[in-house]
């Protein structure tokens, strides 16, 4: 692929929720480079959000069929935009050939900026989640705390949520407390807040979302594919039966 030519992204939305998708296709644009264009889709069934291991669960099918649609279309990549992904994002890779990333497993990316960094996510109850995450990623030595400001994703919008507020407060309490030098938003529904919490703060805030669409340019640029030897070669064929 030459480096004038449009580069097309596909990054999915597991859950069924428009306005965020539209949220996250914005962030994701504005963080890409000139000559990618950002495809935003949006799972057709599964969960209104994901917020614990059964929403994963079945919004799993409902996210590999946007894979299919973003494959059919001849998109370059995907990004999963959803932080909690154990088995969506094996699952992706091993249903497409071309390069699949998504938010969590881009964590990695506050690594390069500090020591140490501190997650914040939504609700308490998905914390164990983010932990699993840190430690599939190989991120357990660097992520100090799992932290959560237990406002739901669909609240994420709402004024009366105070969402930036109530992010910013748990942010420096993690830089007061951590011994952290960056902060990592685990939920892509928190995608356009990064920047202004950076400035805020003075130290790298990542947005997943961002860093997946910049991380599947390079894949691109290199001209990777997925290796289809082993565990992620193409699903065996065979009789399966989906919604």
């Amino acid at each position: 692929m030459s480096r004038d030519s449009e580069t097309v992204i596909n990054v999915i939305n597991p859950n069924m929720t428009v306005t965020m998708t539209e949220l996250i296709a914005k962030a994701a644009q504005a963080s890409a480079s000139p000559h990618t264009r950002i495809v935003g889709r949006t799972a057709r069934f599964g969960a209104a959000s994901i917020e614990g291991h059964y929403d994963e669960a079945i919004a799993a099918v409902g996210m590999l069929k946007e894979v299919e649609a973003g494959d059919a279309e001849g998109c370059h990549a995907h990004v999963i935009a959803c932080f909690g992904d154990p088995g969506l994002l094996a699952a992706c890779i091993a249903a497409s050939a071309i390069p699949s990333t998504g938010t969590a497993d881009n964590s990695r990316a506050a690594s390069f900026v500090a020591t140490h960094f501190s997650i914040v996510t939504t609700l308490s109850r998905t914390k164990v989640i983010a932990e699993h995450l840190a430690r599939n990623y190989g991120m357990e030595q660097h992520c100090r705390k799992v932290r959560a400001v237990d406002v739901a994703v669909l609240d994420l919008d709402k004024p009366e949520a105070n969402v930036r507020g109530t992010l910013l407060g748990e942010c420096e309490a993690a830089l007061r407390e951590d011994g952290i030098g960056a902060i990592v938003l685990g939920c892509a529904g928190m995608a356009d807040l990064a920047q202004d919490l950076s400035t805020e703060l003075g130290i790298p805030v990542i947005d997943g979302v961002a860093a997946a669409v910049r991380f599947a340019e390079a894949l691109v640029g290199l001209g990777l594919k997925t290796s289809k030897h082993g565990d992620l070669a193409f699903p065996l064929p065979k009789a399966r039966t989906t919604l």
